[in-house]
């Protein structure tokens, strides 16, 4: 049922998206390429909340459109030289490979003002109180100087620390990085349907802990071509992860830990919740 879900609520998101973009030329292009695959989870967050929480998918759709948008947003910048100097992504070459490092920085802004513009759609507001400006403002703050952004300009910095980042350092680095915006997809079908977003709020903050920790997991034993991008780089950088920390068995216990945790917190919803719970399972089984 989840990988049915899954697959149907990205296909949804991405026909959403690319509707949207209404650039031309190469700029278009890139676009769709860097939204063209993928897993989707922060867009299935988003509508399977949303569904649980009673919230028809053709509203839903217009809010998971935007976080994939965001994210991808975040993945071809993250992928340039500047940053990690990644050449593939998804087994593809990256952005900034196919074009060039311009079109790349003009692909991520122009993914990132659109995700705000998604959700501008009159559709989202909805008929239980127009929660398009909480929306926009979460988002915002997820994905900006508090979030993800902040998260990833602490990656930037431990690169030449003198030190190793701490455990406590990391979860917090990882928080914002990759944590801030899988949190805000959960939240954002309960935001939807005008319902309590702390459930959700703690189911995903526990899943987005554990799916940076399976991460690392990934950069360790994983399969390049499986994983769609180089492996061992953080290794081969020095750099202190969850893996080099914890060690490999017990970052994996940690990660099944987390994700015990992420489902009991569904515990309000009863079998309505089971494809999330299904969701949560699948990041720690993952090969990619």
């Amino acid at each position: 049922m989840f990988q049915a879900r899954l697959t149907a609520t990205a296909l949804a998101a991405r026909t959403c998206l690319h509707g949207e973009i209404s650039a031309k030329g190469a700029l278009a292009d890139a676009m769709r390429y860097a939204t063209a695959g993928g897993k989707g989870l922060r867009g299935f967050l988003v509508m399977e909340s949303a569904h649980m929480h009673g919230v028809a998918d053709d509203r839903s759709v217009w809010v998971a459109a935007a976080i994939e948008a965001i994210h991808a947003y975040s993945l071809v910048h993250d992928d340039m030289p500047c940053m990690d100097d990644d050449d593939l992504r998804r087994g593809l070459p990256t952005v900034h490979k196919k074009w060039d490092e311009a079109t790349a920085v003009l692909v991520g802004d122009a993914l990132q003002t659109l995700a705000f513009e998604l959700l501008t759609h009159p559709i989202v507001q909805g008929a239980q109180g127009d929660v398009r400006i909480p929306l926009i403002r979460s988002l915002s703050v997820a994905a900006g100087q508090l979030g993800m952004v902040h998260g990833q300009a602490l990656d930037i910095a431990a690169e030449t620390a003198a030190t190793p980042l701490t455990l406590d350092e990391i979860t917090h680095l990882q928080a914002g990085k990759t944590g801030a915006l899988i949190t805000w997809s959960a939240e954002a079908g309960a935001m939807l349907a005008g319902a309590d977003t702390k459930p959700m709020t703690d189911y995903a903050t526990a899943l987005g802990l554990a799916f940076q920790i399976w991460d690392d997991v990934l950069d360790v034993e994983g399969d390049a071509a499986a994983v769609g991008k180089a492996v061992g780089k953080d290794a081969g950088a020095g750099k202190a992860t969850f893996v080099s920390l914890l060690g490999l068995d017990a970052a994996k216990t940690r990660a099944n830990d987390l994700i015990n945790d992420a489902c009991d917190a569904l515990w309000i919803y009863g079998a309505r919740a089971d494809v999330l719970r299904d969701a949560a399972r699948f990041v720690i089984q993952r090969d990619r």
